[in-house]
Order: C-alpha cells, then sequence, then structure tokens
C-alpha cells in the first residue's frame, strides 16, 4: 500500500537532515572567503592568485570530488533497503578513489607551471598562483576522503558528524591563516605560502579526525564483518558516480576557463571581483545545497524502500526551500552590493576599480540565484535515483557548447565588459535549469536501478 505523503513529516525530517549539511558546507565556503578576506591586504594580485587558484584547484579535483557525491545515494538507498552491511562496503571504495586521487595530484604538481603559463596572467598573479597551488594539491587524498566519508554517513542520515570535523577544518584554517599570512608572533609572514599551508594542514587533521570516526565506528551502526572487496561493486559505485564526477569537472573547467581566459582578459581587477563574486555566491549559496543534499538522501531511502511515489513531492517541497533561499539572498545582492564588495578592499590603496566593477557584479550575481537553485536542486533528487548520465551530458553541452562560445563571442569578440560576463553565466543557469526540469518531469529516473535486485533479504544488523 502507497504510504501517504506527509507534508510536516516530511518537512521536520528534510530540515533535521539538511542544518546540519547546511552548515557544514557554509564552513567550505567560510574557508574559501577566509583565505580571500585575508591575503586581499597583500594586494590586487595576491587575492587574484589565491582566490582564482582555489578555483583552480576545485576544478582538478572536482571528478573524484563528484563522484563521492554517488555514495550517499549507495547508502541511503542501501539504507532504505535495511542492508547495512553492503552499505559499509562503498565507504571503502570510497576511500580507495580517495587515496588514488591524492597520489594523481601529487604527480601533477611538475605540470601545474607549464599550464598556467599558457593563461596569460601578469608575472606577479602568475608566480603567487604556481606557489599557492603547489602546496595545495598536496591535500588532495584528505579533501576527496572528506567529501567521500561526509557522502556516506549523510546516506546512513547522520549529518551532524561531517559539520563536526567541517568545523574542525574551517577554525583551524582561520586559525592558521592569522598566523602564517602577515608577519605575526616572531614569524616573518608567508603571504600566499601561508595561506595555501594553513589548508593543507587544516583539511588534513580534520580528515584524520573523521577517519578515526569511521574506523572505530563512531556515528554509524553498520555491522563489523570482514571486508570483501568486490570489483563488480567498484565498477557499479564508478559506473553511476564517474557521470556526476565529470559533470562537475567539465562544467568546473569551462568555468574556470572562462575566469582565467575570457574575464582574466578584461584585467585583474575585474578578475578579481568576479572572484570575490564567486566566493560571496559560495556562502550563500551552501545553504540551498545543503536543503538539496537533504532532499537527495530522502529520496533515495525512498526509491530503496520501494516508495518511488514520495519522490516527487518530496523534489518539490526541497525546491520550495532552495528558490526561496536564493530568491532572498538575490535580492540583498541587488539591492545593496556595495556593502559585500567594501570588504575586500586593500587598505590604503584606493580598490576604486575592485569597488566599481565587483558591486556590479554581485547585483547582476542575485539573478543567477534562483536558477542556480532549481538546477542543483533537480540534479541532486535525480543523482538520488541514479539519474546521472543525462544531467551530465546537458551539463557539458551547455557548458562547452553554448556557454563558453557564447561568452568568448559577447567578452571578447564584441569587446563586452563586466555586465557581458555575467550575463553568460545567467544565460547558462537559465537554460540548464530548464533541461533538468523537462528531464525529472518526463519521469526516466524511475526506470533506473541503482542497487540492482536484492540477492538475499538481510538480517537485522548487530553489532
Amino acid at each position: 500500500m502507497a504510504s501517504r505523503f506527509q507534508p510536516s513529516l516530511e518537512l521536520r525530517a528534510l530540515l533535521g537532515l539538511a542544518w546540519p549539511i547546511v552548515l557544514a558546507r557554509a564552513t567550505q565556503a567560510v574557508v574559501g572567503f577566509c583565505d580571500a578576506f585575508m591575503v586581499a591586504p597583500l594586494g590586487q594580485a595576491s587575492l587574484a592568485a589565491v582566490t582564482t587558484g582555489t578555483l583552480n584547484i576545485w576544478c582538478l579535483i572536482m571528478l573524484p570530488l563528484g563522484t563521492m557525491f554517488i555514495l550517499q545515494s549507495f547508502a541511503s538507498q542501501f539504507r532504505g533497503r535495511g542492508d547495512l552491511v553492503s552499505a559499509g562496503r562503498y565507504a571503502y571504495y570510497g576511500l580507495f578513489v580517495a587515496g588514488v586521487s591524492g597520489v594523481l595530484g601529487i604527480g601533477f604538481i611538475p605540470f601545474l607551471k607549464p599550464g598556467l603559463a599558457l593563461a596569460g596572467y601578469e608575472p606577479a598573479v602568475l608566480s603567487d598562483m604556481h606557489a599557492y597551488m603547489s602546496i595545495r594539491l598536496l591535500s588532495v587524498a584528505a579533501l576527496v576522503g572528506m567529501e567521500a566519508l561526509a557522502n556516506w554517513y549523510g546516506g546512513l542520515e547522520n549529518t551532524r558528524i561531517g559539520l563536526v570535523f567541517s568545523a574542525v577544518i574551517m577554525v583551524t584554517n582561520v586559525a592558521l591563516n592569522y598566523v602564517l599570512i602577515e608577519p605575526r608572533f616572531g614569524l616573518p609572514g608567508y603571504g600566499v605560502v601561508g595561506a595555501a599551508w594553513a589548508s593543507v594542514l587544516a583539511t588534513t587533521l580534520g580528515f584524520a579526525g573523521f577517519l578515526g570516526c569511521f574506523f572505530l565506528r563512531i556515528g554509524h551502526e553498520v555491522p563489523r564483518t570482514r571486508l570483501v572487496f568486490q570489483r563488480s561493486e567498484l565498477y557499479r559505485m564508478l559506473r553511476f558516480g564517474l557521470p556526476t564526477g565529470f559533470n562537475y569537472f567539465l562544467e568546473f573547467a569551462a568555468f574556470a576557463l572562462f575566469i582565467n581566459v575570457i574575464v582574466g582578459h578584461l584585467g585583474t581587477a575585474t578578475l578579481a571581483a568576479f572572484n570575490v563574486v564567486f566566493q560571496l555566491n559560495m556562502i550563500s549559496f551552501m545553504p540551498a545545497f545543503g536543503v538539496a543534499s537533504a532532499g537527495a538522501i530522502l529520496v533515495g531511502e525512498a526509491i530503496g524502500g520501494g516508495k518511488s511515489e514520495r519522490v516527487v513531492p518530496l523534489t518539490f517541497l526541497t525546491l520550495k526551500f532552495t528558490t526561496g533561499w536564493m530568491f532572498a539572498v538575490g535580492a540583498v545582492y541587488i539591492l545593496m552590493p556595495r556593502p559585500f564588495i567594501e570588504l575586500f578592499e586593500p587598505p590604503g590603496q584606493s580598490g576604486l576599480d575592485l569597488l566599481e566593477v565587483g558591486t556590479l557584479m554581485l547585483a547582476l550575481s542575485g539573478v543567477w540565484q534562483l536558477f542556480d537553485a532549481i538546477a542543483m536542486t533537480l540534479t541532486e533528487s535525480m543523482r538520488a535515483a541514479g539519474d546521472t548520465t543525462w544531467p551530465m551530458a546537458a551539463r557539458i553541452f551547455l557548458a562547452w557548447f553554448v556557454f563558453m562560445p557564447g561568452a568568448r563571442f559577447t567578452v571578447r569578440m564584441l569587446s563586452g565588459g563586466p555586465t557581458s560576463v555575467m550575463l553568460s553565466v545567467i544565460v547558462y543557469l537559465a537554460a540548464l535549469a530548464l533541461l533538468l526540469a523537462l528531464r525529472f518531469r518526463s519521469g526516466a529516473w524511475r526506470r533506473i536501478s541503482l542497487l540492482g535486485a536484492p540477492e538475499f533479504q538481510p538480517p537485522l544488523a548487530t553489532s
């Protein structure tokens, strides 16, 4: 018999899962914000190097990072089915991918400078960005491992433990930034290098604590059993997870190329301004992302438990919150953008170009927020069902064959300025939201089997 959808109970469950994810994602955004804020006194070149370098790092690791999102889908569906033993194995598959990613990240360091040189940065920006990114690449394994464990625990309806270690990373990063960037406590001040080491050390500390909790079985009830590493399950995780990883990776790659080549072409002030806007939007966007992730957990459990009729009302309930939040944030950015940009004015310097361009860009970014919330919510719900390949194809097509050519044409060939930059992003996100809405409405996600048919009826889990 189909279970009746009860909005009040579903809302309580959604918000109960969402608030730790919201805060955890917000702490991740605060790390990037604080790096930018605490480096800003060093000048626009250092600010541009750190903000753009951070984006480039995320672009480089987005493939394994995005792949880890599927762990939440597997864990939630297995939990809905009542098979915690199978759910437990997928955590190890995620940690295996994190280890491989860390090795590849370190191996990429020698190729970093020649790659950055192709973008045509000003010499000061190029030097600082190379130094910053070379150090940040040492933390790839910890970054991907954090994402793997956070998604796995989240799928088991424990979203609070991810918050704890995200907060550890945030507090440690801010404290180390304060000590290492400018001369303090007898240290000479290490500038962007200090900011990079602060991020690496903080991330490593947070991941070590998270990993310890996993092995000590703190925060989860997965039975302690002999680990059987099954290649077929690893393949299944990659089969459904890699499209999500490629989805985010290629979209981020297009966005990074857009910033490095198209926005960078407009000068250091515009580059710094756009990245300041990006950091501000990362913070304001995280609450919506957290609610969408919580909605995906409930969608996964519903599908795993054979209650797919709950998926549509759960998704629409989630959409109400994500779009409502982003509408409110967008209104604030449109009505009063200037105070946010003034936070990044270098002391003792005019900063007029940064302030003027950044204010315009932040106001226009308020428009893209709503479309971004719709696209992200639908992507998360479909990912929970295992529908990852079609959204990947849609994002890649729009990013590389619509967004990039259109942005290049309007900004470089028609000599468009910051307004053209922002309108390019708005058009891309509006088109993406429309395509994903049509895909979700088609119901294609109903025909996808993420877990496959159960081979047995698992016994009740015991410690």
